[in-house]
């Protein structure tokens, strides 16, 4: 996705936004732009690729960057069209007159861009952003209001958007917008600030306020000026920033688990940052030490780990096996701790934990350390006791969670397999696989604005969560490589809701498991089409037929089957190999929302620690 910063005031703008954009670096890397405002004129400068790149051709700039006073910045994760330049935001209209930056992605912008090209307007980009700059300029050119026009604009918007934007003819304002997307307001001393998150203002100010859906925004240096969907004028509700503001803070949210459920699309974009440039670049992974003839060489692949990191693994696994040709072994710590150690010099080992410092993946690694293996550490925390044994460390970078129920550590831990395993497939130049490594590096380049769609309508999932808190047991089901998506599902409700639930394959569900259905076991299974679908149909007739309730989530079910579900979940359409990675949101939001009926301690459940140092 993208970052946003927005300044005005009497300071040097120019330097404030390049603070600000290198530290919002994690939602973007492909190009960056600002666009700084003086005596009544815009100037736009852009770069592609790293922020330096900016930062360079601004040194050519220093007559307007010495005076400007206004401007707005963006840095880009591109969604739509190239990381070129002329992609680059801030993208301008035809007058020049009107300038935006955006945060997210608009669904129906082929739809409007066909409006307005015929009303004249002439598109430079490939981005939807460009959509959004001619629509709201054409609103202008009909109220002469930056305010009105943004208004009327964003009610023809479907899809997410934080936009910032300035227009020629309103030199003391800057105009904002919110929808589905981060955006926070800066509060200072004759001047203001805009962005997409604490760090790039936190230097500034303390007080910010953090702009809700549906909601525009007037900030002006000495004022701030708020409306709802219904123009109404609201009071500002201004916030003190702790200087760890983004460690401790819950942003608003109620616990900080649903806080860090809504930050995995960002994670994600985070960990992918540098490692996918593009479906046409190879996978770039220099933190793994292997040369090209070695990993030609590896002959088993041993993945260690615990909890929820054992479920990534297993995941891992699938998706492995399938581009890498290397047989992968997926075991608990705790239990390949206490049989004879069997690998050698061509044994690739895996371990992951979020903290580092889990007591029985630190004993296991240790272990097979000493058999000469090639050690790669999938961990959140690059200064603990398992980056310091690895020969080869994949730090996730997903921030701190607080919350211990895992979420987001999860999500980063399964998309760095997802690189790990193409990039051993490129390494040892498999090329049967080259298109469909092409299309799921497409695919992931797009999952955090599903994710973030996902993640705007949950009331269907909470009313579900409703319906079933009182239930004491569960089961989930599933096959295939959404198998542990149904472990780990299973794992989360457990943990903060304290009911019975257990994950199987759908088709050992038959061998024994069937025997617990009847209409008090609701069951929920994950049904993505694919090559597991219609079995996995065939398990849901079984345990319906035994008067089980039964749950679907899916990206897909025919008319004819959805009697067959007492309740569904739908996901955004995703291929089968990358549909982890939302039905694992789905089961995230819906042990949360149980346990946030059942008054559970959600944050700290009982029992638990985020780190377990113990055997």
């Amino acid at each position: 996705m993208c970052g946003i910063i927005g300044y005005i005031g009497d300071k040097k703008a120019s330097d404030i936004l390049i603070s600000g954009l290198s530290h919002l670096e994690y939602r973007g890397y492909d190009s960056a732009g600002i666009a700084l405002c003086y005596n009544g004129t815009t100037n736009v400068y852009k770069a592609q690729g790293k922020l330096i790149n900016l930062s360079e051709v601004l040194k050519t700039k220093q007559e307007i960057c010495d005076v400007a006073t206004k401007g707005i910045g963006h840095i880009r994760w591109a969604t739509h069209g190239l990381p070129t330049t002329t992609n680059a935001h801030p993208h301008t209209c035809n007058c020049k007159n009107f300038t935006l930056v955006h945060n997210g992605i608009i669904e129906n912008y082929q739809e409007l861009k066909e409006e307005l090209v015929n009303c004249g307007c002439i598109f430079q980009s490939q981005t939807d952003t460009e959509v959004a700059a001619h629509l709201i300029a054409h609103e202008y050119g009909k109220t002469k209001d930056l305010l009105s026009a943004m208004q009327s604009a964003v009610k023809k918007i479907k899809g997410a958007f934080a936009f910032c934007a300035i227009h020629n003819n309103e030199p003391d304002k800057i105009v904002v917008a919110k929808r589905n997307a981060p955006l926070i307001i800066g509060v200072g001393e004759g001047e203001n600030f805009i962005a997409s998150d604490i760090p790039a203002i936190i230097e500034y100010t303390k007080k910010a306020i953090y702009l809700s859906d549906y909601q525009v925004g007037v900030i002006k240096k000495d004022s701030i000026k708020i409306y709802d969907e219904n123009n109404t004028l609201i009071t500002n509700k201004i916030e003190h920033l702790p200087f760890e503001a983004m460690a401790i803070s819950k942003m608003g949210y109620k616990h900080f688990m649903l806080k860090e459920i809504h930050e995995q699309g960002d994670v994600v974009r985070n960990v992918l940052s540098g490692k996918l440039i593009s479906p046409e670049h190879q996978i770039q992974l220099n933190e793994f030490k292997l040369t090209s003839e070695k990993i030609k060489n590896i002959s088993r692949i041993q993945i260690i780990a615990c909890g929820t990191s054992l479920h990534a693994g297993m995941a891992g696994k699938y998706i492995i096996e399938k581009f890498a040709n290397i047989p992968v072994d997926v075991e608990a710590s705790s239990e390949y701790i206490y049989r004879d150690t069997i690998a050698d010099k061509n044994t690739l080992v895996i371990g992951i934990s979020q903290s580092g410092e889990t007591a029985d993946t630190i004993t296991a690694i240790k272990q097979v350390k000493a058999q000469n293996s090639h050690i790669a550490i999938i961990t959140n925390r690059a200064d603990s006791t398992m980056a310091r044994l690895a020969d080869s460390l994949l730090p996730v970078n997903a921030g701190i969670e607080v919350s211990v129920a895992a979420t987001k550590s999860y999500m980063a831990q399964l998309i760095s397999l997802y690189l790990l395993a193409m990039y051993l497939s490129e390494q040892k130049n498999i090329t049967k696989y080259e298109t469909d490594i092409k299309n799921l590096k497409q695919e992931l380049i797009e999952l955090p604005n599903k994710i973030e769609t996902l993640l705007t309508n949950t009331a269907n999932i909470r009313e579900i969560a409703k319906k079933y808190s009182s239930y004491k047991d569960f089961i989930f089901i599933a096959r295939g490589i959404n198998f542990p998506s149904a472990l780990e599902g299973a794992l989360k409700l457990k943990e903060i809701s304290y009911i019975n639930a257990t994950g199987y394959g759908a088709g050992e569900l038959k061998h024994g498991p069937i025997a617990m259905l009847d209409e008090n076991m609701p069951v929920l299974a994950i049904l993505n089409t694919g090559i597991v679908y219609d079995k996995v149909l065939s398990n849901c007739e079984e345990a319906k037929a035994r008067q089980a309730k039964l749950i679907g989530v899916t990206d897909y079910l025919a008319d004819k089957d959805k009697d067959l579900f007492n309740d569904l979940i739908l996901i955004p359409s995703i291929s089968d190999l990358i549909s982890p990675a939302l039905n694992i949101v789905v089961l995230q939001l819906l042990a949360y929302y149980i346990a946030e009926y059942l008054g559970k301690d959600v944050d700290q459940p009982r029992n638990l620690a985020k780190s377990v140092t113990v055997e």
